[in-house]
């Protein structure tokens, strides 16, 4: 079957899941088995609090482990038998995708064939006969292609965790020379929230509460708090746009389609007064897993099975 997998900074995309880019390690079978991989001996609980930023994702197994947690847990929801072949389909930054398409394909695929390890209690044997590598944020639109469709120049924001990628597309074709990735993400902007909290009032509150106040999700949190989060959360909106405009996009003239994790937090945050040209967010963090599938599904010789 085909899986598509978005290997986030912040969290592991599929179809069907996301879940934080997190691993914790241990020698003896930990106290539950939810979100554990076993492999090579070893136990992982995977979807722990994310990992610290890595500039290079291979420099451990880490990505390797969640993509095996991934593919497990895609298995089990599609109700697919436990010993298969799979073809992955992931992304890369197109400001990227040339300089680390073979590497990362090799560190997906790896040599050893099949792979055998056990999640959540599960035993799995499993051939990674293929890794095919796309486009980040251009593959998400294959899901929504009428968004593009009447408009000669479109700018694509997909803000992750850590980067923010910037892709024009003119008549519906990246723009290569038009392409830029900021290191403002979501972690960067929590991370800033997390400090001004501190500064303020002395608490040390989680990602995951932060996450749910910009959400403007229930979350028992004074109010005092919630004030500081959002606050925040519109200092780097300004920020990121300002970004934005310095790298060459004039977001006055240009429609914007936010994609990412981040999308949805920008959303509330954009006011009238940003005077943006169009904004269109596709609030679905899964979007770019999604397209990945899709793009190998549409291939010669591929059979799109879910």
């Amino acid at each position: 079957m085909n899986i598509g997998i978005d290997h986030g900074y912040y969290a592991i995309k599929t179809t069907h899941f996301s879940f934080p880019a997190g691993v914790s390690e241990y020698s003896y079978e930990p106290y539950t088995l939810q979100n554990t991989l076993k492999y090579g001996g070893k136990y992982f609980v995977c979807g722990t609090d994310r990992q610290p930023v890595l500039k290079n994702k291979m420099e451990n197994d880490n990505y390797y482990l969640l993509t095996l947690a991934a593919i497990a847990k895609e298995i089990k929801q599609r109700g697919e038998k436990t010993e298969c072949a799979v073809t992955v389909a992931a992304g890369l930054p197109l400001t990227g995708f040339g300089r680390e398409k073979k590497a990362f394909r090799e560190y997906l695929l790896r040599s050893s064939q099949p792979v055998t390890f056990e999640f959540e209690g599960i035993s799995y044997k499993i051939t990674i006969q293929d890794v095919k590598l796309f486009p980040q944020g251009y593959s998400a639109i294959v899901t929504q292609p009428e968004l593009i469709r009447n408009e000669p120049s479109v700018l694509l924001m997909d803000i992750g965790g850590w980067t923010v990628d910037l892709m024009r597309l003119d008549h519906g074709v990246p723009n290569a020379a038009a392409c830029r990735s900021l290191e403002l993400g979501m972690i960067k902007c929590i991370d800033e929230i997390k400090e001004q909290i501190r500064r303020d009032t002395g608490l040390s509150v989680t990602d995951a509460q932060i996450e749910r106040i910009l959400e403007e999700k229930p979350c028992q949190m004074d109010e005092t708090v919630k004030k500081i989060v959002q606050k925040q959360g519109r200092i780097y909106t300004e920020r990121l746009l300002s970004a934005v405009m310095e790298s060459g996009f004039d977001l006055k003239a240009l429609p914007v389609i936010m994609l990412g994790g981040g999308a949805a937090v920008i959303k509330r945050s954009v006011r009238q007064q940003d005077g943006l040209c169009q904004l269109l967010i596709l609030s679905d963090d899964k979007v770019n897993a999604k397209g990945f599938e899709r793009i190998l599904g549409q291939m010669p010789g591929c059979v799109e099975k879910r």
